[in-house]
């Protein structure tokens, strides 16, 4: 047989398609023949043509790999025998890789332990004297260590000490290259006995790779790949070498005659390095020699007659993977950002960042300006309080700028500013509006890659802006208008769907005028269903999605179920993973203005998102050589199906594939997947009772995204598990049957663990924030419910101790933290920040006794960031949730004792708070010392005459309307709570002088409540100021600063005065302007 074989194996080889068609059929006929085995082992030891030698050796392998169990024993053992002897006769490079990557899939069937031949190759091959027989040898390892790395274990040791001798054989790359991949490998699986000696080959290794880069670049940029593998899997062999390692890094991070991938891999690792070990590189002085080395690489003018990528007229701006060392360099930067304390960093950057501005290379100031934008997210606060009006007068500056790569580069600053410094960049409203405006009036004349960029920023300045869009409106909405009609570029129309949006998002219900001629042109971007449309469709459902959240209930209601039936005809029509997602987010949005348009549709809805959830489109395999073998051995899956024979026992389940080089996952799929996740998680809880048939599908797809690669999906995930949660919770609150309470309590054991669990092991930290923000939503909504089972109460507290402590993964736990404690980065204390919100809520949710052994434990944590060594932020953060939790035990059982015996712990903290230079922390301080007084009543009593002191003393120079507006409240707290305690002719006119709140309209509740009260105790006290009282309420009567409850309480206050004392009443009326006079008279009087 084997003599047909090689000829039908010739034929495939031929340039003739009727000849391969014909050897195709007669191939899949030899395949039928059990003794196809023998005879590709005849042609892969025997036949003259290289090729052939190959093919039969690439048949042998997908046979093994799909059919190894039904092949016969003896069989199989000739074939191990046969392998490892063609693997020594063989001359041919590819024929020998191709019989490498077969000895692999059998090492992955047969373990290393069942065929010790295979061992004895490998030990006498790998310790030759001859050079290419160790090269040899150690392909054949790479490749089967590769397939089965566990199953290696027990020769670690062995292997790990052949590596040490083959590193340092340097005249050798190749055999180098090859330990360096098998070493890759092995890490994941290294056990704590190897790591000493791993740790003691860093230094060989890192020569190794500098000799490897001299022979073969793109060897050497694949072994690269097992510093990420040290890493990510064990950080703790490299943490004693890092500075050799940053320091290789850095060489070729800075030698421009090597090739941009390897530059981009050294880069990578180093940013990925400071994301993991931040403490360890500023401790070891790194960061100093990093910046030398990244600026120059951030600053590289492009080659003559060339343009950065992003600077390109038709670079798409959506495709962002640009694999450039300068993209890299601005990633080191902006993950310093994130992980640095920014005192630290800003000490050694803004020397660099400023010679850059102030140069005359223009690609160096447009260096300067992407450094100031990347640090605006990681960096905000620090930036915010600090340097604000510097920065952007040096951003606004660039923008007029002689060189457009500096404009563009100036317009990316203000976009990144625009999204990470608010509020007080929106307060530069009256300095950067007509910039932009400007930018804006030249549409049709200038390019369309910097008018992108132009609507980048302004998009991003306009969504924060609020009601200080107004003035604006006319002018912005005839420009977007008039795009959209006239344009004749569909990039240029896309831009102006996409600023409507964002204008939707500050304007809310004021852009109703223009509704109308913007719902007409979105209708008509989405039924085109031609190709050229996609993008401008994607942004469409993105601004409709907006409308229906922003426009208003009454006027968008009327075409929720026509969008509802768009997005549905979308999806049916195209496949683009893009608009899928678009039409997710309209769906989720459409559900929080008239959910009951999307029951009738909830299968269809539900069906193609848990589609979206189980879907491994996107996620590609980088097979290594030329699959055109695959169709022929396919087919005969066939008949085996026919038999039953499903080969359960088989490894089916294994997806990691010998010949996958690695996988990567298109970003479009990820976002899928991720706004999936959102959808079906806001769906759930808006359509309550009617999801519930989807629930458990939904939840058990999502669940399994808890550990998706990407880690955008994950926090993803968990957030609608919590959603999931809350949906459950309200079904049983409108309807509290046993089966509903059951179904909450099984989801909620579910939930809740896997929570704690990511908090402590998951290693992004935003993903933690994301578990946490999901757990206090949660808490918040079920309350007592969420705690029912034993034990969580305390493992949740633990869990927030943990994080307040730094003990966690994310936070690079164990260790550093007891040094230099008040210096961190922003977003670890962002993350302590989301932990310290779950105190206050587990405060409210069981009785006061029960929770305060874990309070006495928390509370110290949180105190110790109100030291006036922290930063504002961290003040901010500890005495608001004092008050937070002070304010949690006003309505508990046992809460107002346990506020008694935390006064005195908590006083001098909150009166140092009221001292603060900081208005915020003021405002929290004062508010946290209100809160006390309502929730501890007369037994702070002895403290009343200290804080109104305090308070007097505040209210008599403060400047900012909040805390004021807080201290009105704070003192009502007081008097509703211990009327004795307060000197009311001296208090109450002081109070009534600084009537109506400005800021803070929630606290017109409190206030509005106190004088119902004093009214119903001491009418007297309330006539004699009832001018002031009548002249407040006409402010707010009939307002959005108050709420239905106190809008009914100050009618019935007014109209019970008005009646019983018309005389004092109408005397207080007129002193006020016709218009509010009317207003009152008419609440009044209506019955």
């Amino acid at each position: 047989m084997s003599g047909e074989l090689e000829q039908i194996l010739l034929q495939l080889t031929q340039p003739d398609n009727a000849v391969i068609q014909q050897a195709t059929a007669q191939l899949k006929l030899a395949f039928k023949d059990p003794a196809i085995i023998p005879a590709l082992c005849a042609v892969m030891t025997g036949s003259q043509n290289s090729q052939i030698r190959q093919s039969a050796a690439v048949m042998l392998r997908m046979r093994v790999k799909k059919h190894w169990k039904k092949i016969s024993p003896d069989h199989r053992e000739s074939l191990k025998a046969v392998v490892l002897q063609a693997f020594q006769q063989e001359t041919e490079h590819a024929v020998r890789h191709s019989l490498s990557q077969l000895s692999a899939v059998m090492v992955k069937h047969e373990t290393p332990d069942r065929w010790p031949a295979l061992f004895a190759l490998l030990n006498q091959s790998t310790k030759s004297n001859n050079p290419t027989d160790r090269q040899v040898g150690l392909l054949l390892l790479s490749k089967v260590v590769e397939s089965n790395p566990e199953s290696f274990k027990p020769h670690y040791r062995q292997l790990l000490q052949l590596f040490g001798t083959v590193l340092q054989d340097l005249d050798n790359p190749t055999a180098m290259y090859y330990s360096i991949l098998t070493l890759t490998a092995m890490t994941a699986y290294t056990g704590t006995e190897e790591m000493n000696l791993m740790r003691s080959l860093i230094p060989t290794l890192i020569i190794a790779l500098k000799h490897l880069i001299k022979a073969d670049q793109d060897q050497a940029s694949e072994a690269m790949e097992v510093l990420d593998e040290l890493m990510e899997s064990e950080v703790s062999i490299i943490v004693p070498h890092i500075a050799e390692i940053v320091h290789f890094c850095l060489e070729v991070s800075a030698d421009i005659t090597l090739t941009d991938s390897l530059r981009v891999k050294a880069l990578s690792c180093i940013a990925f390095l400071i994301r993991l070990k931040s403490k360890t590189v500023l401790k070891q002085k790194l960061l100093n020699p990093i910046l030398q080395t990244v600026f120059p690489v951030l600053s590289a003018a492009p080659p003559p007659g060339e343009e950065d990528p992003e600077d390109e007229e038709n670079s798409n701006e959506d495709d962002t993977d640009n694999e450039s060392p300068k993209h890299f360099a601005a990633q080191v930067i902006d993950t310093m950002a994130l992980h640095m304390p920014p005192e630290k960093l800003f000490h050694q950057l803004m020397p660099l960042t400023q010679a850059c501005l102030a140069s005359e290379n223009p690609y160096e100031r447009k260096a300067g300006l992407m450094c100031l934008a990347v640090l605006a997210e990681g960096c905000a606060d620090h930036i915010r309080t600090k340097m604000l009006a510097s920065m952007l007068q040096t951003v606004c500056q660039s923008l007029s700028d002689s060189n457009q790569v500096v404009r563009s580069a100036g317009l990316f600053a203000l976009g990144q500013f625009s999204e990470h410094l608010q509020p007080e960049v929106s307060k530069y409203c009256a300095e950067l509006m007509p910039l932009l405006l400007g930018y804006m009036s030249a549409l049709n004349q200038a390019k369309i890659g910097h008018v992108t960029k132009a609507f980048y920023a302004l998009e991003n300045f306009l969504e924060n802006l609020g009601s200080e869009i107004e003035p604006y409106l006319p002018t912005l909405m005839e420009t977007m208008l008039s795009a959209l009609s006239n344009a004749e570029n569909l990039k240029l129309k896309e831009l102006a769907v996409s600023a409507i949006g964002a204008i939707a998002n500050a304007a809310k219900e004021k852009l109703v005028p223009y509704f109308l001629p913007v719902i007409e042109s979105l209708k008509s971007f989405l039924t085109d269903t031609r190709d050229e449309m996609r993008a401008l469709q994607t942004q469409a459902l993105d601004t409709l999605s907006v409308l229906a959240r922003t426009i208003g209930k009454e006027v968008f209601s009327p075409l929720a179920a026509e969008c509802v039936q768009l997005g549905l005809n979308l999806t049916n029509a195209i496949d683009d993973p893009d608009l899928r997602r678009c039409t997710y987010s309209l769906f989720s949005a459409v559900s929080t203005v008239s959910p009951d348009c999307l029951n009738p549709h909830l299968t269809a809805i539900t069906t193609i998102m848990l589609l979206s959830l189980k879907s491994t489109e996107g996620v590609t395999a980088h097979l290594e050589e030329d699959k055109a073998f695959v169709l022929l051995d396919d087919d005969d899956d066939d008949d085996d199906e026919a038999q039953g024979d499903t080969i359960l026992d088989d490894e089916v389940t294994d997806t990691v594939d010998p010949d996958i080089a690695g996988f990567s996952v298109e970003n479009a799929y990820i976002d899928e997947k991720e706004d999936a996740c959102d959808a079906l998680g806001e769906i759930a809880f808006n359509t309550g009772a009617a999801f519930q048939p989807f629930l458990e599908s939904s939840f058990q797809q999502v669940y399994e995204l808890r550990d998706f690669p990407h880690e955008d999906v994950r926090r993803a995930a968990f957030g609608a598990m919590g959603q999931f949660c809350r949906a459950q919770h309200k079904v049983w609150q409108e309807n509290p049957t046993e089966a509903n309470h059951q179904a909450l309590q099984k989801l909620l054991g579910v939930v809740l663990p896997s929570f704690l669990e990511a908090v402590h092991s998951e290693r992004e930290r935003q993903v933690v924030m994301g578990v946490l923000e999901a757990m206090n939503a949660v808490l918040k909504a079920c309350q007592g419910e969420a705690l029912q089972s034993p034990g969580l109460l305390q493992e949740i507290s633990q869990a927030i101790r943990d994080v307040l402590k730094k003990r966690t993964v994310c936070q690079d736990g164990g260790g550093d933290e007891a040094e230099d404690d008040e210096q961190q980065a922003e977003y670890d204390a962002m993350l302590q920040e989301f932990a310290g919100e779950g105190i206050p809520l587990l405060a409210s949710a069981v009785p006061a006794d029960t929770f305060q052994p874990y309070l006495n434990e928390l509370l110290p944590l949180i105190m110790n960031k109100a030291k006036s060594s922290c930063t504002v932020a961290d003040r901010s953060f500890s005495v608001g949730t004092l008050g937070e939790i002070l304010q949690s035990l006003v309505n508990v059982s046992g809460g107002r004792a346990c506020a008694g015996k935390l006064s005195n712990q908590l006083l001098p903290v909150l009166v140092a708070g009221v001292r603060d230079s900081d208005s915020e922390v003021r405002n929290n301080s004062v508010f946290a010392l209100g809160a006390m007084a309502q929730a501890a009543g007369p037994l702070v009593a002895q403290d009343y005459p200290m804080m109104l002191a305090l308070f007097s003393n505040l209210l008599s120079k403060e400047q900012d309307r909040r805390v004021i507006d807080n201290l009105c409240a704070a003192l009502c707290r007081m008097i509703m709570s211990n009327m004795e305690g307060v000197p009311l002719e001296q208090v109450f006119p002081a109070l009534l002088a600084r009537l109506p709140l400005k800021e803070d309209m929630e606290e017109n509740k409190t206030v509005y409540s106190c004088l119902a009260m004093l009214y119903s105790q001491n009418p007297a006290l309330v006539l004699s100021h009832i001018q002031p009282i009548v002249s407040a309420s006409s402010h707010v009567l009939g307002t959005k600063d108050l709420d239905t409850e106190t809008q009914n309480t100050l009618v019935m206050l007014l109209r019970d005065v008005a009646q019983r004392h018309s005389q004092e009443f109408e005397g207080a009326m007129r002193s006020l302007p016709a218009e509010q006079k009317m207003k009152l008279t008419g609440a009044v009087s209506q019955s």
